[in-house]
């Protein structure tokens, strides 16, 4: 215990001394005059004056040493596909990419949408993004084309990138005709639109002078080298919407600099994965995750990195074992969910492949409870590192930090702050800290360390208002996570504060499923709230009032209004913000002042008191809720 608290004391009291040594992690091309400007909080800037390249760091710098070295390893049990590129093979495929987008004019600071399954591609689209300067924003596949619509809207790409289509347990997923959609609803859409065709949708359409085919750009590219793009520390590198409150996703600015330089030392301190060993990530490139363990982190680090297409029980269970035997992967990053689902299969897929060289499996994403955690270890005999953190951050907030001191770990429990981050937890009401076993707010104070979000796209203010003014009588970053702190010290996640849920590592804004489900005609009124799941954490559960209550006199209008409500909202935001439930009721529990009261509902929906309802405008509204709920 005594070396990381002297490591986590040091890097708040010397953050320039700490962070200059993590620096000489990675190449700059010009030196940086400064480690930290915090003249104007709560903006941050890491490393100031130093010109960097992400794309030069995570491929070009180990070249020399490692190019024969596999980079990157491609596993879809979709289509039974494998490919395996090296650091040489995944630069010539990236400067490929790179004089594809410089080709169709995008520059410095311009921005590229990626709306793709998980292939290879996307990620030579990312690097080749950055090498040039541009700014990427990956949007999660599974999201639909009104969705799409509003993250092109905001960014306003100059290219789009995408695929005729995904797969998902055997099944096609048609991207091409949700960008068409999509595009069809901007306001600002890109001028070019490049489509890597897989083969999978025969009946793809293509839109002449916009819609561009990969294969036959490539062709024209191969060969091509093009230069890095030296970016000052701050500089943008990637836009990442993630929900909020609003119905308007905030789209998540990352620097070039600080992130390079934080994703580089996790690598060390908290994934113990070494430059040459290799470090599988199942999440999606369309979420954070992605981002930093699947593209970034092992690149910048040297290591290689597994991309799976697929689903974790699909040949069968024992699928990601048996990927960790055949290429003796080091530390692997997944879900509690995706263990919960595994949990579930027979035991013996768990024991059929030699997983001797698996040091560590960490999850994050939601709140690992402690029996899940628990079976893995028991079941794989390998050590479970619980972490937290968020889009905002970047990388983790809260973890054992390995390579930093082996400190003993509790199931539950993502252990202690990461060195960079103030932690503390404070009281909702009046915002001062509470002490051990009691539940408070998590919050950072600010300076936020390198790696984490810098600014919200296009708005500064709301960066402000929504993550340092929510917390009484300071500027305080929150994370709007309840916890608590143990008596050694140990935190533990507890849940959201606010109206954001959490659906399998994933988080969805209530009010954007809300406003998709009265996105129905003869919807009059609805609640969402995120309802406990055994295997995904949190569920969301609709409770709407309909226009027309005749249409719900008989059971079979009943099942029509319902299965046209989730309709909507798989053709407003995708299938993964179907709700789990959708109940009927003729008024929602709303105070006098006529705010919905959702954590009296979620309550209500989860088996809980509702607590002090002594504002309510007619109690009769909660025993509509608690009736819909029986039925």
């Amino acid at each position: 215990m005594h070396s990381y608290v002297e490591a986590h004391r040091r890097s708040l009291a010397d953050r320039d001394g700490f962070w200059r040594e993590r620096a000489a992690l990675i190449d700059w091309q010009t030196p940086f005059s400064e480690v930290l400007d915090y003249s104007r909080p709560p903006f941050a800037r890491w490393f100031v004056g130093g010109r960097t390249n992400l794309c030069h760091n995570a491929i070009d710098r180990h070249l020399a040493e490692r190019g024969a070295q596999p980079a990157l390893v491609y596993i879809s049990t979709e289509t039974d596909t494998r490919r395996t590129y090296t650091y040489e093979e995944l630069a010539d495929e990236v400067n490929r990419f790179a004089a594809i987008l410089t080709a169709q004019g995008v520059d410095r600071g311009d921005r590229v949408l990626i709306y793709m399954p998980m292939i290879p591609e996307a990620v030579f689209a990312m690097l080749a993004t950055v090498r040039i300067g541009a700014i990427h924003s990956v949007v999660f596949g599974g999201f639909a084309a009104a969705s799409l619509a509003t993250r092109i809207d905001d960014a306003q790409p100059k290219v789009l990138i995408t695929a005729d289509a995904g797969m998902r347990a055997g099944k096609s997923v048609r991207y091409k005709p949700l960008v068409d959609e999509a595009l069809r609803l901007t306001v600002h859409p890109p001028s070019r639109v490049i489509i890597v065709n897989r083969g999978i949708d025969a009946a793809m359409s293509s839109t002449p002078g916009r819609d561009l085919d990969y294969a036959t750009l490539a062709a024209q590219y191969a060969g091509e080298s093009v230069p890095c793009v030296w970016l000052e520390s701050s500089e943008p590198s990637y836009i990442l919407y993630t929900s909020g409150t609003t119905g308007n996703p905030k789209g998540v600015q990352r620097d070039t600099g600080g992130y390079a330089v934080a994703l580089t030392a996790s690598m060390r301190d908290i994934f113990c994965v070494a430059p040459g060993e290799t470090m599988f990530t199942t999440s999606d490139i369309g979420w954070v995750v992605g981002h930093s363990y699947i593209v970034y982190a092992p690149l910048l680090n040297g290591s290689t990195t597994i991309m799976y297409e697929g689903l974790p029980i699909r040949p069968d269970p024992g699928v990601w074992w048996r990927i960790v035997a055949e290429h003796r992967v080091r530390t692997m990053f997944s879900s509690p969910t995706a263990i919960r689902v595994l949990k579930k299969q027979d035991p013996a897929f768990m024991k059929a492949h030699d997983v001797s060289s698996l040091r560590y499996l960490f999850l994050a994403g939601e709140p690992l409870d402690e029996p899940t955690a628990r079976w893995a270890a028991d079941s794989l005999g390998v050590a479970i590192v619980d972490n937290y953190w968020q889009t905002e951050s970047g990388w983790p907030i809260l973890s054992a930090q390995l390579g930093i001191a082996e400190t003993p770990r509790k199931f539950g429990s993502p252990s202690f702050p990461v060195c960079g981050y103030d932690v503390r937890l404070l009281d909702e009401l009046t915002g001062e800290e509470v002490g051990a076993d009691r539940k408070g707010v998590l919050a950072i104070v600010p300076p936020l360390p390198p790696g984490c979000m810098t600014t919200i796209w296009g708005d500064d203010q709301r960066f402000v208002r929504t993550y340092f003014e929510t917390l009484p009588g300071r500027s305080i970053y929150s994370t709007f996570d309840w916890a608590l702190r143990d008596a050694d010290g140990y935190y533990f996640v507890l849940g959201r504060t606010d109206d954001v849920i959490n659906v399998a590592g994933h988080r969805l804004g209530t009010r954007e499923i809300e406003e998709a489900v009265q996105a129905h005609p003869g919807i009059a009124e609805v609640a969402v709230v995120g309802v406990a799941d055994a295997i995904k954490g949190q569920l969301p559960m609709a409770f709407a009032v309909v226009k027309d209550p005749s249409l719900l006199e008989t059971a079979e209008g009943i099942g029509r209004m319902r299965a046209e409500v989730l309709s909507t909202v798989d053709r407003l935001l995708g299938a993964i913000a179907r709700p789990g439930a959708v109940h009927f009721v003729t008024l929602l529990p709303k105070t006098r002042s006529g705010k919905l009261l959702r954590r009296a509902i979620q309550a209500l929906a989860e088996g809980r008191d509702p607590g002090d309802l002594t504002t309510i405008e007619d109690p009769a509204a909660l025993e509509q809720i608690r009736d819909a709920l029986k039925s």
